[in-house]
């Protein structure tokens, strides 16, 4: 009987690898882990992670600050290193024969585990976070319809991406940043008052958020830009604040605001920050959907080497029409993607202007914020990807 398979999966323990190369991997496998464990209290992890899966149990083998290299000269630099992780990977999964390897996003790394785990083994290969390749390297879809069992989406849109263009069935389901911004919104209830207070800023100003990226680069490029635009724009009613990287330092930033009173810092309380903020510039990624979620206005600004060559791959390498999540996910420009040969001071603060003011460009953009709601769903990405990893497992 179906129960008494059940227990006997269970009397065998169910073997779990889980693969993140990044801060965000680590936190969505984190939550994969918790939701699979709702279904099978037994389960047996190991991984290569970070502290956030560290904190659900199991065993790590290496900590994905000692896989991640970001940009073409560091990836040169530590090519012996990232090999010597690689191998010793394969290696451990072979050893330790899971019931099934879920491989978190990272497809530089997980896409060649992948392509060995299904040639030498019969382990099933799941991924969670579907790899962007809609954006870039297309032709990596070949690899993945030969290697991977099941694919997992966090995005509407690539359902129509793999299953029309490819013929290769995923699984929709849900997005975890919706669902993390929904549960900080329901638990977080501090006045702005108390949390002006609190972090030394000024109560009776509205904010104007800075969210400059995480990688010191990244901050490097655009927040100085930033900053300047938002100063023409805030005179003495707005303040500014920067939302600051938990792994960038105080110092690195104090490079940028140069001991200047009227730009404040608040760090680790990205949530919080865009909780009390009227309108943000940001840089690209999961801040720009992150942003939406809390319903404030916003300009995206990404700041890039050689722009006009820049303009040139985007119009004709780039196989999609955007760079923000925002208008990915709406599929029709919703905010303001300052790019390459658009990226300019004068630019980013005209659009503050714009949507800081009650009127039709803000309340645009917050129906536009509407949609994307919907099109993400009400579906628990992380229970839901759960339910179907133990579904197809118990089918197994």
């Amino acid at each position: 009987s179906a129960a008494s398979d059940v227990y006997k999966r269970q009397e065998e323990r169910m073997k779990y690898y889980l693969i993140a190369g990044e801060a965000s991997g680590d936190l969505h496998a984190s939550r994969l882990m918790r939701a699979i464990k709702e279904k099978d209290s037994l389960a047996v992890f190991r991984f290569f992670g970070g502290d956030l899966m560290a904190d659900v149990g199991g065993a790590r083998v290496k900590h994905y600050k000692e896989l991640a290299y970001m940009g073409f000269i560091p990836v040169l630099l530590h090519l012996k290193t990232i090999f010597r992780n690689m191998a010793l990977c394969k290696r451990d999964i072979v050893e330790f024969d899971p019931d099934v390897l879920i491989l978190i996003d990272y497809p530089g790394f997980n896409l060649s585990i992948a392509k060995y785990i299904h040639a030498k083994t019969s382990i099933p290969v799941y991924y969670y976070i579907s790899p962007k390749i809609w954006a870039w390297k297309e032709y990596r879809i070949k690899n993945i319809r030969r290697d991977v069992d099941e694919m997992f989406s966090i995005l509407p849109f690539e359902v129509d991406f793999y299953e029309r263009k490819h013929n290769y069935p995923i699984h929709y389901v849900g997005n975890p940043t919706a669902d993390e911004v929904a549960e900080f919104k329901e638990e977080y209830k501090e006045p702005f008052a108390d949390f002006a207070i609190r972090n030394e800023l000024d109560g009776s100003k509205p904010v104007i958020a800075l969210l400059a990226g995480s990688r010191k680069q990244e901050i490097k490029d655009n927040l100085p830009y930033m900053i300047r635009a938002a100063k023409r724009v805030a005179g003495d009613r707005y303040q500014i604040v920067i939302a600051g990287a938990p792994s960038i330092s105080p110092e690195y930033y104090d490079t940028f605001t140069k001991g200047d009173d009227s730009v404040k810092i608040v760090f680790g309380q990205t949530y919080q920050l865009l909780s009390h903020s009227r309108v943000a510039a940001v840089t690209s990624g999961t801040a720009t959907l992150e942003t939406a979620l809390f319903d404030v206005p916003q300009v995206v600004c990404y700041k890039t080497p050689i722009p006009k060559v820049i303009a040139f791959l985007k119009k004709h390498l780039l196989k999609v029409k955007y760079i923000s999540l925002v208008n990915l996910i709406a599929n029709k420009p919703v905010v303001k993607e300052l790019v390459a040969n658009s990226f300019s001071e004068e630019n980013i603060a005209s659009e503050l202007q714009q949507l800081i003011a009650d009127g039709e460009p803000r309340q645009a953009m917050l129906k536009g914020y509407a949609g994307i709601r919907e099109s993400l769903g009400e579906k628990k990405a992380a229970e839901n990807a759960a339910n179907i990893i133990w579904d197809v497992g118990m089918r197994d």
